[in-house]
């Protein structure tokens, strides 16, 4: 049994302002040519499919044309929602997709059916779980102790009743403690939602998605697949890539990645105005096409620096200075009494960030402000 692992297409993301809509476009494509290749048994995709909770036309319209150019490869497609997406509107429409081959995992209300596949080993179950969060799992455990993420994927996995005998594989949208994270993806303050990997003992493999970067956790057979594109720079140095799958009898699994070529990769530069310049107009690079941050390192400010680098940099997301002044740079620290009033805390902040104290005519605005502010409130 062949299946392909996608998660986190993030369709209609912005990057810098930079829509990846186009870009997002040709990687599907060129994910349906690997497909055509690998001559999978299913595809897999884990959550996130789009950038927000209601996508727009072009968006939807992108999936759509996804999903039915596989429809039409006469394989089995599974697919969650994940914290980005509106589990109801990925759901809509589910039961008369499965007609297609087309597997929409509906909102979660306490039972998961699996999908079954049949090979010459016997059966696959794939059980499909869309994000969840531990309130979305109470109410439907009302009498059961449900206080972190890693409780409430124990109850939802412990009511699916998996037979451990026969092979199972779980899509599921969701932070395994251990993953390396990046910055564009969602953080929830302090790590609370950490799912611990132990949960996930009973499947033969756990398609997972949320972290946008590939890797197994705690063993090879629960992994992120990653995004098929870089939508940040801390991503820069990663290789995209597709996840297959191959099950044999129960207990033998085999995983592996085909790379991904994107129409614009993101690059990170650094140097002086000139050396850039010199390096985009003499050396033939494929900056011209690539997506660029770049850090320049002169010491003064080059005017209209952005608007210039783009002529030989079209492409040029963001730009940064690294330089005696930018590393002086002051740090402002929380203040050491918290029993202060809010006017001394807002004269302390004031001086270390301007280097100076607060005048006289600023001091009583800024009381003044805030006197009328708390009347306000309390009227």
């Amino acid at each position: 049994m062949k299946l392909i692992h996608l998660s986190d297409l993030h369709l209609d993301k912005r990057v810098n302002e930079f829509s990846m809509l186009e870009d997002q476009q040709y990687i599907l494509t060129e994910i349906l040519q690997i497909i055509d290749r690998e001559k999978p048994d299913g595809v897999m995709i884990a959550g996130d499919v789009y950038d927000k909770s209601v996508p727009s036309a072009e968006a939807v319209a992108l999936l759509d044309d996804f999903l039915v150019r596989l429809a039409k490869r006469d394989l089995q497609v599974f697919l969650i929602s994940g914290n980005h997406d509106s589990p109801e509107r990925m759901a809509f429409g589910g039961r008369l997709m499965a007609q297609s081959g087309v597997h929409l995992a509906p909102v979660y209300d306490g039972k998961v059916s699996p999908s079954t596949l049949t090979d010459e080993y016997g059966p696959v179950n794939l059980y499909l779980l869309p994000f969840l969060k531990p309130a979305h799992v109470r109410r439907c455990f009302p009498e059961r102790e449900i206080l972190t993420y890693t409780d409430a994927l124990a109850a939802a996995i412990e009511a699916m009743g998996v037979d451990t005998a026969q092979r199972n594989v779980l899509v599921t949208h969701q932070f395994v403690t251990g993953a390396a994270r990046c910055d564009s993806e969602e953080i929830s303050v302090g790590g609370t939602d950490n799912v611990d990997v132990s949960v996930f003992e009973p499947f033969d493999y756990v398609a997972l998605g949320h972290i946008h970067g590939p890797q197994q956790v705690g063993r090879e057979t629960v992994r992120y697949c990653g995004t098929p594109l870089k939508y940040s720079f801390s991503e820069a140095k990663h290789q995209k890539s597709v996840t297959v799958v191959e099950l044999g009898e129960k207990g033998a699994v085999s995983v592996r990645t085909v790379p991904l070529t994107p129409m614009r990769d993101l690059a990170e530069l650094r140097g002086t105005y000139e050396e850039l310049t010199f390096r985009g107009f003499y050396q033939g690079t494929s900056y011209p096409r690539d997506y660029v941050h770049i850090t320049l390192t002169d010491e003064e400010d080059i005017p209209d620096a952005v608007s210039k680098l783009r002529i030989i940099y079209p492409n040029l997301m963001k730009l940064d200075y690294d330089n005696k002044r930018t590393r002086a740079g002051i740090i402002l620290e929380g203040a050491e009494d918290q029993q202060r009033s809010p006017l001394e805390l807002l004269e302390e902040f004031y001086e270390k960030q301007n280097g100076q104290p607060m005048g006289e005519e600023q001091r009583a605005f800024a009381k003044s402000l805030m006197e009328r502010i708390w009347e306000e409130d309390e009227a």
